[in-house]
């Protein structure tokens, strides 16, 4: 009773997965990814168990070809699931059992599987693979949402709109460089989930995105900055001039209050995006 991809970047290597559902939230239950290892959707009266063993097998050497064929064998309810897997090869599989709800289908390709079930037409998946196969050159995240939101526009669930979700891994780009853990982001009960999981990934990319690019502060920002560290408490005073200590602890706390950490530079540079955010939110 859903809409998914699975995905791979095959210049980064990041997994992912994107869904959809009238389903109160799908992202508990479909989407499992594991950077280096693989990812996988599994849905329509869902098998929960074929996401972790999914992942497990995986990792053990399996491919998703062969991991398909082992839970068409053992799973005695086979033929009401359905399920989308990717490994961190870029080799695929998507099964459909006969038992799914009408329209239900999929597609598999080189780093994709897409599927559905109660879908309003073949076209759903159709849309889908054109919009992934568009989106060669866009982060993981943003190409898997583009690929759903096409998807949502085609007809997506005959049932109508409940929940989305998105989660996505990749080498160190966790939080703080310390985990492949990436983007986690869960509508899960909304009108428009899918507008919803774009507003989430905007803020989520302005938030934990780290800089792609760094400046010096010009002496009018430096001011400016400082203006606001003493207005908002972070400082009593502070010096004049070039960059200096007392301003960068002062400016290190406000951005942690901010939840900007992943975009501070330190010594004086700015991200230019963490920026432009501050003077929008205090203006003046």
């Amino acid at each position: 009773m859903t809409f998914s991809i699975v995905g791979r970047d095959p210049r980064t290597g990041d997994l992912g997965v994107a869904v959809a559902s009238k389903f109160l939230a799908v992202g508990a239950l479909v989407p499992f990814v594991q950077g280096g290892v693989g990812a996988v959707a599994t849905q329509s009266y869902v098998n929960t168990t074929f996401g972790p063993e999914g992942l497990r097998r995986l990792a053990a050497g399996l491919d998703p070809q062969q991991v398909s064929a082992q839970f068409q064998a053992e799973d005695p309810d086979i033929g009401q699931r359905q399920f989308g897997l990717v490994s961190a090869s870029g080799h695929s599989a998507t099964f459909t059992g006969p038992g799914c709800h009408d329209w239900a289908g999929g597609f598999a390709g080189p780093d994709v599987a897409i599927q559905g079930n109660i879908l309003t037409g073949e076209e759903v998946v159709t849309v889908m693979r054109e919009a992934w196969e568009a989106g060669t050159g866009l982060p993981l995240p943003r190409r898997l949402l583009s690929a759903l939101v096409a998807g949502d526009r085609a007809g997506g669930d005959r049932r109508g709109r409940q929940s989305a979700a998105l989660l996505c891994a990749g080498p160190g780009r966790g939080y703080g460089g310390l985990t492949d853990d990436w983007v986690n982001l869960r509508a899960d009960d909304h009108a428009d989930p899918c507008a919803e999981l774009a507003r989430l990934l905007d803020l989520h990319d302005l938030l934990f995105t780290r800089p792609a690019h760094t400046r010096p502060f010009t002496a009018a920002e430096l001011d400016w900055l400082r203006a606001l560290l003493r207005r908002q408490g972070y400082a009593q005073t502070l010096p004049a001039g070039a960059w200096d200590e007392q301003t960068e602890a002062a400016a290190w706390a406000l951005y942690g209050t901010e939840n900007l950490e992943e975009r501070w530079v330190a010594g004086g540079q700015v991200d230019p995006v963490a920026l432009a955010y501050l003077q929008g939110r205090y203006p003046g």
